[in-house]
């Protein structure tokens, strides 16, 4: 089955009470047992509900895994995959990534006894200068947020595999309409599914998906211990998400080298981040772990100038300036003052995370609105 057929028809199929094609949203707690232990496969819903199963399968498929795990939320996904570590354990982390992926590690983790390097892993032969017998994580984000670096991923496994280690990858710029980790052979696939999964800004939710049993049982384990699992009504946006995610990414690549090359052709730019362009670090990366080049990218304007970057995402009329990223229509952000306003200044600016950057999720609307936009704000 291609990847366009799976996002709609992959590991699913009619609901057996009434052959609903959509599954029904299930909006129960607990199901009736007609002796104890005698149900039809589900107890209570911390533990599994059969709306979150149906996506939880599609998750998987598309992913080319075996096991999908739905979450509240990318983070609760994330800290799902930390649970997995015990107190004097170390991860080899991307240096430049989601600001809030750093401050679970930093904030919380550290707190527990579990020991982070943040590595540049544009050459993945750095990873292994920090690898010892502690080591039990490498965690990839890949194209990076919001520098869009590129990360190659089946360097960093060969690295994992032979000191053997988990390696994780956070695939929610790519999704896997452009990237499959597991294929590469990553073991676990982290996704903030409030993106480009969800597809429409109106979900928050995680997911993670593996191939392994035993990890996979490991991870059931945490979610239903732990409890940070998504409701029905939001397992079922997000699988009507993933059923047009196919299209919706064509779009968004489109007009994500459109925005790109148009910016990068602009007097008042200075740099664009965007992995289609073959003066990217890493491009050739990209071209070969990739089948596209998404609609995220970043850029920064001449002079670097914090007040005048605000000004700018003000301007925006058809950019909204807000949070998050992935949806249908186009965001604009700035990472200094809100992304990555928990990372301390220094930090970020080593990452490329200056005052000027601007970072845009391309959206799927007519490209010459867009351009449009962008020539009035940027002045």
């Amino acid at each position: 089955m291609k990847f366009n057929t799976k996002t709609i028809h992959g590991k699913q199929s009619p609901d057996p009470a009434y052959g609903a094609v959509m599954p029904p949203i299930y909006q129960t707690t607990t199901y009736a047992q007609s002796t104890p232990g005698g149900h039809k496969g589900f107890e209570y819903s911390r533990s599994s509900n059969p709306t979150r199963q149906a996506l939880e399968n599609a998750l998987a498929s598309i992913e080319n895994g075996e096991f999908g795990l739905a979450f509240g939320s990318g983070l609760a996904a994330i800290d799902a995959v930390m649970k997995l570590l015990k107190p004097g354990d170390e991860v080899i982390s991307t240096s430049d990534l989601y600001g809030g992926s750093y401050r679970l590690f930093t904030s919380i983790f550290e707190g527990f006894g579990i020991k982070f390097h943040f590595v540049n892993m544009g050459d993945p032969s750095t990873i292994e200068q920090y690898i010892n017998a502690k080591t039990k994580l490498i965690w990839v984000e890949t194209p990076t947020n919001p520098m869009l670096n590129i990360i190659d991923i089946k360097a960093a496994v060969a690295i994992a595999k032979k000191h053997k280690v988990l390696l994780a990858v956070d695939n929610t710029f790519a999704t896997p309409y452009l990237q499959q980790p597991l294929e590469l052979g990553a073991d676990i696939v982290m996704h903030s599914a409030t993106k480009y999964l969800g597809g429409h800004s109106d979900v928050v939710m995680g997911a993670l998906v593996v191939k392994d049993q035993a990890l996979a049982k490991q991870l059931y384990f945490i979610q239903n211990a732990c409890g940070a699992i998504c409701g029905p009504q939001d397992a079922f946006l997000v699988l009507r998400g993933i059923k047009t995610l196919h299209i919706r990414m064509q779009r968004h690549c489109e007009n994500g080298k459109a925005v790109a090359e148009y910016l990068a052709a602009h007097p008042k730019v200075e740099n664009v981040y965007w992995p289609g362009f073959e003066t990217h670090p890493n491009h050739h990366i990209a071209k070969e772990q990739m089948t596209g080049f998404g609609g995220m990218l970043s850029f920064t304007t001449k002079g670097n100038n914090y007040k005048e970057a605000i000004k700018t995402v003000e301007r925006f009329k058809l950019f909204t300036l807000a949070e998050s990223l992935g949806g249908v229509e186009s965001l604009a952000g700035h990472p200094a003052s809100m992304t990555h306003a928990s990372i301390p200044k220094a930090d970020r600016e080593k990452t490329g995370v200056v005052d000027s950057l601007i970072r845009l999720s391309v959206g799927i609307e007519d490209i010459e609105d867009l351009i449009k936009d962008l020539k009035q704000a940027l002045g």
